[in-house]
């Protein structure tokens, strides 16, 4: 569960991810920008994934499994 930060601006809101710096972007409704941050969101976890998975692709001492924050 991540925290998302909303702040009314002229054209609209911006919107970020409170916990991961970078996760951010706008829209013209709150529910717009909510949406779009819900896709940054997913981007950049698949960004950072496969970044992951090609700089230690022929690293025998990386393990990978799913983590669940409290």
């Amino acid at each position: 569960m991540y925290t998302a930060i909303y702040k009314k601006v002229r054209s609209g809101y911006i919107a970020w991810v409170e916990e991961i710096p970078g996760v951010n972007t706008q829209g013209a409704s709150k529910k717009e920008a909510r949406e779009n941050l819900s896709d940054a969101l997913s981007e950049f976890l698949l960004a950072r994934r496969e970044f992951t998975k090609r700089e230690h692709a022929r690293d025998g001492s990386v393990v990978r499994e799913r983590f669940a924050a409290a």
